[in-house]
């Protein structure tokens, strides 16, 4: 895909624009699992609770809306005219249709037993909350999917202060139920804490679509048929690879909760993995929003190596502040005072941090790779990336498991991490012809 060249080469300064908003929206929705853990901690049965929530219920659902994820890349990339416009919210509705149905299924007949003691086999105690929690987030996966899709027409045409406006409103809904369900005892924390994300997502859903209706109605609609989504054939070619990724990196949750609950400290590891993921989601979410900055972008003259170096620049970033936070007695505050976690979940979720400190770097490269891949919707190489992801972390769990010699949470971290860089190096190798296509292009070995 060749987006026709701006009037002015992009600078630094114009990925940094692009970008801010939608890092900001990352940013926020990062607060989400935190302002969770927070309030849940803080309920009755704290570490069941939030087991529950952040071992099964949310892993599962994450699983779940996997293929809806990437709505927002195509929806940045083919949501140029009405008709692509119409197609992909097509293929949105029936998807989300299928996949909530699925989530149905699991939440209330008895393969909720199946998934949670064949495979994932939590503790006892464990099972009933997250089944609860579960089937509160029944509207989960069509929210993200119907506000992933607008989000992207947004981006398309440059409007990405309005997806961090959607955030502010689900950040405020999410925060106004768990105050009320908190202070009126409204129920456990997992049905408190996973009503108020179910409330949260549905809200911004609505808001994001009503915010788009001037773009839809003044831009898409006059707009000429571009012939972005030529065929059915055409669109799935270009979008099953690009859904296969969320997905596959995603059944690593489970594995992960898996893995952890068969080491040691099963219950103290699954415990502290909220908080864990959560403050490492925040460090990475800047490289999240990184990716529809790339798409949007790299067409433009100027373009690759203001993206490359901003990438970069990104990564160093990040990975320090994670750093920072892990050596310096903040960890300790932030889980401790913060998150609201008991000393021995505060200590171990001090020391897992430190396990986790390429995340945020490998992630703002992958975007950056990613990014190339799907603008000239090449997407089969960010496929097999995962794959290898897969493969990697999911022998490390394994060998982790069988060794059973430390913590399940700082085996999970390395096993992840390990397969997260090897992933980032085949991304590089795929996108590397591309870059070299470019009309300021980078030298590959240097990219």
């Amino acid at each position: 895909m060749q987006n026709p060249p701006l009037e002015k080469p992009i600078q630094l300064g114009t990925v940094f624009r692009l970008w801010l908003p939608l890092a900001g929206s990352w940013l926020l929705m990062g607060v989400e699992l935190p302002l969770f853990t927070a309030f849940v901690a803080r309920m009755a049965d704290p570490e069941i609770n939030l087991a529950a929530y952040g071992s099964v219920a949310f892993p599962i659902s994450l699983v779940i809306e996997g293929p809806v994820i990437m709505l927002l890349a195509a929806a940045t990339a083919l949501c140029s005219d009405w008709r692509s416009y119409r197609k992909v919210h097509r293929f949105m509705t029936v998807l989300s249709a299928i996949l909530t149905a699925v989530h149905i299924a699991i939440a209330f007949t008895p393969l909720f037993e199946l998934v949670v003691h064949t495979l994932l086999d939590v503790p006892e105690e464990v099972v009933e909350p997250a089944r609860l929690g579960l089937q509160i987030m029944t509207p989960w996966t069509w929210a993200i999917a119907y506000r992933r899709m607008h989000q992207g027409v947004l981006i398309r045409f440059e409007r990405s202060q309005w997806v961090m406006l959607g955030t502010l409103v689900r950040l405020a809904v999410l925060l106004a139920v768990l105050v009320t369900g908190f202070a009126f005892k409204l129920g456990p924390g997992i049905a408190v804490g996973a009503g108020a994300v179910a409330a949260a997502v549905t809200a911004e859903a609505i808001f994001i679509r009503v915010i788009s209706a001037p773009i839809l109605r003044d831009r898409l609609r006059p707009a000429p048929d571009l012939g972005k989504v030529k065929s059915w054939g055409a669109f799935l070619s270009f979008y099953v690879p690009l859904a296969m990724t969320p997905l596959l990196t995603l059944i690593i949750q489970p594995a992960g909760t898996a893995a952890m609950s068969r080491m040691p400290a099963e219950l103290a590891s699954l415990a502290a993995w909220p908080a864990v993921h959560s403050l490492v989601f925040l460090t990475r979410s800047s490289g999240f929003a990184f990716n529809e900055v790339v798409v949007a972008l790299l067409g433009r003259e100027g373009g690759a190596r203001a993206l490359r170096r901003f990438g970069l620049l990104l990564a160093a970033v990040t990975m320090a502040v994670l750093l920072i936070l892990g050596w310096t007695p903040l960890a300790g505050w932030w889980f401790g005072r913060v998150s609201g976690l008991n000393p021995e979940l505060s200590r171990l979720s001090s020391q897992a941090l430190l396990f986790a400190f390429l995340m945020p770097g490998y992630q703002a490269m992958q975007s950056w790779y990613q990014g190339i891949l799907v603008h000239r919707h090449r997407t089969r190489g960010i496929t097999e990336g995962v794959l290898l992801y897969l493969v990697v972390a999911l022998a490390g769990l394994s060998v982790a498991v069988a060794w059973g010699r430390f913590p399940g949470i700082f085996a999970a971290l390395v096993a992840f991490s390990t397969g997260g860089v090897l992933q980032t190096l085949w991304l590089r190798h795929r996108a590397a012809p591309i870059l070299a296509e470019l009309p300021d292009s980078i030298d590959s070995s240097k990219s």
